[in-house]
């Protein structure tokens, strides 16, 4: 589905949300951030969420699916379909666990070590445009209160994905 060019990117606050201006101002940042970061990410041949999928394989190494899917907080349905693009486009490689021949290891490929380097780039640049023409210590500030915010979402977050794990089974082992 294309979308609208008459479609504001971003939209008058719905009504229903008066009352909650911090959640909507959030929801509306993160959108627009990951749009951002999809410009980015689709010259690498990424859609959005395989970079942090990538990134965690690159800093631990082979790990099982089911670890992979609660480190990175989405739905198991959803890393398996960023795994079986990631794996098509020879960037990570699934083997069963020989400790396990149920359970299937995830890691990234030697040809994904470019990527990497690319990545980080591109993250740099959507960190620049995310805090254009703020100052150091506002830059600092609006770390520590979104650390704060993230702290006060994670616990309902970890939640959710066990929750999602239970219901599809696909984070056991």
């Amino acid at each position: 589905m294309k979308a609208d060019p008459a479609a504001p990117a971003c939209p008058e606050p719905p009504s229903a949300a008066v009352g909650a201006p911090v959640s909507l101002a959030i929801s509306q940042t993160a959108r627009l951030h990951r749009i951002a970061a999809g410009r980015l990410l689709r010259d690498l041949g990424l859609y959005p969420g395989q970079e942090f999928v990538m990134m965690h394989l690159w800093d631990a190494g082979a790990v099982r699916q089911s670890e992979l899917i609660k480190a990175v907080g989405l739905d198991p349905s959803t890393v398996t379909k960023m795994l079986q693009r990631l794996e098509q486009s020879g960037h990570v490689r699934r083997s069963p666990d020989p400790a396990d021949r149920r359970a299937s290891l995830v890691e990234a490929t030697d040809a994904s070590c470019a990527l990497k380097t690319q990545v980080e780039q591109a993250w740099e640049r959507l960190e620049e445009a995310t805090l254009a023409g703020l100052d150091e210590p506002e830059r600092e500030e609006l770390h520590r209160l979104l650390g704060l915010v993230e702290a006060n979402l994670c616990p309902q977050a970890r939640e959710a994905v066990e929750q999602l794990c239970q219901e599809e089974g696909a984070c056991e082992g």
